[in-house]
């Protein structure tokens, strides 16, 4: 189930199911703080009006460099984007909220964003942000503030992990039960979704963008997407797993988050996201 909140429902009656120019920074700054977070705060976290986020950073991102917010493509403000459609450099004003870096969740303050640099459900379901200021001038302006790294590869079966949302501010903790070749939900397809162990990630509406963080790194290693409400197969609310020789199976209940290291395979020197770039895995 993609797991925004309806923003036409009350939280009482929700169900499970929710369908300016960057500032240069002195170059005297260090760069942005590569948080080792146990997994169990709220450092680097976002709240959207429908769902969660995070401020996020590649490995090399430098200080000058424009901020970035992570969530899910199916949470986008223009809605969710059809099976194999690919949004690049949208447009956008869209406000997050961002969390101080503390165990309690404590409110920083707001930022905006300028443009939707990648967003798609289809093998992944996310959404790249870039926002109108830099790390530094957020971390400058926000104090206590600080992005969380994009982890390089994908996670390891039992691998810790914590889905912390900023739209409930509630973090939740299990660890990675194992890697679903493929996941199909209505006419999206999703490739090696993350499955989690439970209980424990019991997700709800809301959740969804949240970032899967590593209880061992502090890095993001997924992005919070979906579940199984109903026990339905392969339909909305209702997704089914496929494995490597096509068998279907159904898992009620069963929760599921998608990769993000791909954006490493599409990086380029300058730190931008080219889909032409040899080797890179994104949906095109």
């Amino acid at each position: 189930m993609f797991r925004p909140l309806l923003a036409a429902v009350t939280v009482a009656t929700v169900g499970l199911t929710g369908l300016s120019t960057a500032q240069a920074a002195p170059a005297s700054v260090a760069a942005p703080t590569a948080v080792q977070a146990p997994g169990a705060d709220f450092t680097g976290i976002a709240g959207l009006s429908n769902c969660s986020g995070s401020l996020v950073r590649f490995a090399e991102s430098q200080p000058s460099d424009p901020a970035l917010i992570l969530t899910n493509g199916h949470c986008l403000e223009s809605g969710m984007p059809a099976p194999n459609r690919v949004i690049v450099n949208q447009a956008s004003s869209r406000t997050f909220r961002l969390y101080k870096s503390e165990v309690r969740p404590t409110r920083a303050g707001t930022v905006r964003a300028n443009r939707v640099l990648y967003a798609t459900m289809t093998k992944t379901d996310v959404a790249l942000y870039r926002l109108t200021e830099t790390y530094a001038a957020i971390q400058s302006r926000l104090p206590g503030v600080n992005p969380l790294t994009l982890a390089k590869s994908a996670p390891a079966n039992g691998a810790g992990m914590a889905v912390i949302s900023g739209y409930w501010e509630r973090i939740y903790t299990c660890s990675v039960q194992a890697t679903i070749p493929e996941l199909r939900e209505d006419g999206w397809v999703m490739k090696n979704s993350i499955k989690y162990r439970q209980p424990g990630c019991e997700t709800i509406g809301g959740t969804s963008g949240s970032p899967i963080v590593s209880t061992s790194t502090g890095e993001v290693i997924g992005v919070n997407n979906t579940g199984n409400e109903d026990g339905g197969r392969c339909t909305l609310n209702n997704p089914c797993e496929v494995d490597a020789n096509g068998n279907i199976t159904v898992d009620q209940g069963a929760a599921y988050g998608q990769q993000t290291w791909w954006f490493y395979t599409c990086l380029t020197a300058s730190r931008t996201i080219d889909l032409n770039k040899a080797g890179c895995q994104l949906a095109k």
